[in-house]
């Protein structure tokens, strides 16, 4: 599905969707065809309040007009240089994400407490209003904090060290303090109207599992809390493929006490969390202000590490 296309088709275009069900569409958060294509018959119905065998049709026709079948390898290729990237403010990270953070995936930072996830969280939303030639998207951010660690100090000392207007940065950073994990959900839900009206480039969450590990303790709720996780990541993936946009979660870690070599520490999250996002990094601390980036899963790039530090302007390479 090219951009060009999905941007010229409207609701209407698909055949079966009368005015009427383009309201009921719109007002549920399909503003899209593409929003069609990757819904569930039952999810469709039930937020648009439309019979079930009506959104089937509708999703069938969306599939046919935006031509949902196979594609050849080229094509595939093809779709992937149309993928965007947003600069980290560090070479060296960049280059080890294969040029920096991608649109369409999620991105996952992940490491102990002072690892440096919120500082590349803050750093990211002031460089996605970048222009293209300086690494940005020339958009806005969805900031959603879960643990109240945002700080519009950060942003504005961030901004000041690219020479952009502190303010108006700031303008362009929508936040809001998630309280529980329906809470998280029923954001991530209103997005998928919120993001296109809004020019919406990069959405984060910090950190996107505290809620869950923090409602659903216990081997007795492992089994719920994972399937709401699950559904819960699948509608950010949905997110960044409908509207090319970047998504960035954090996650915490916990101890592994069965571990006596290498690393006795993995993210929160377990399986559920390893398959879905498009990268994972693991973030841990060096000497000072250097932190050290470890690419852990990336069907694309190969396993690496790379040095980075944290200063008062931001996210930058060390000084040699």
């Amino acid at each position: 599905m090219t951009e060009k296309k999905d941007k010229i088709l409207k609701l209407r275009d698909i055949p079966g969707v009368t005015p009427t069900i383009a309201e009921k569409l719109e007002a549920a958060g399909y503003i899209t065809p593409w929003a069609i294509v990757v819904s569930r018959v039952e999810e469709l119905a039930e937020k648009a309040g439309i019979p079930q065998t009506t959104a089937e049709r509708i999703i069938q026709n969306a599939r046919k007009i935006l031509g949902v079948t196979f594609k050849t390898a080229k094509q595939v290729k093809m779709e992937r240089l149309s993928i965007r990237k947003i600069t980290t403010g560090s070479k060296n990270l960049d280059d080890l994400l294969g040029g920096g953070i991608e649109t369409k995936t999620i991105t996952e930072f992940y490491g102990e407490y002072g690892t440096g996830k919120t500082q590349i969280c803050h750093q990211l939303a002031v460089n996605v209003q970048l222009p293209p030639e300086r690494g940005g998207l020339a958009g806005k951010t969805v900031y959603i904090d879960t643990e109240g660690t945002f700080r519009w100090e950060r942003i504005e000392a961030m901004a000041r060290a690219l020479g952009l207007d502190p303010d108006e940065v700031m303008d362009n950073i929508y936040y809001q303090r998630a309280y529980n994990s329906d809470h998280q959900i029923s954001i991530v839900d209103e997005l998928f109207k919120f993001v296109p009206e809004n020019n919406v480039k990069l959405v984060i969450i910090d950190s996107v599992t505290s809620h869950f590990r923090a409602e659903y303790p216990g081997r007795e709720h492992l089994a719920v809390r994972q399937q709401r996780l699950n559904a819960h990541l699948h509608q950010l993936v949905k997110l960044a493929e409908i509207y090319n946009i970047a998504v960035v979660v954090t996650n915490q870690v916990m101890a592994r006490p069965d571990v006596f070599y290498g690393d006795p520490t993995q993210a929160v999250g377990g399986h559920v969390l390893a398959h879905t996002p498009g990268v994972r990094v693991q973030l841990r601390r060096a000497k000072g202000s250097k932190r050290i980036a470890r690419v852990v899963d990336a069907p694309h790039l190969p396993e690496g590490e790379a040095v980075f530090v944290i200063t008062d302007e931001g996210i930058r390479d060390p000084e040699e």
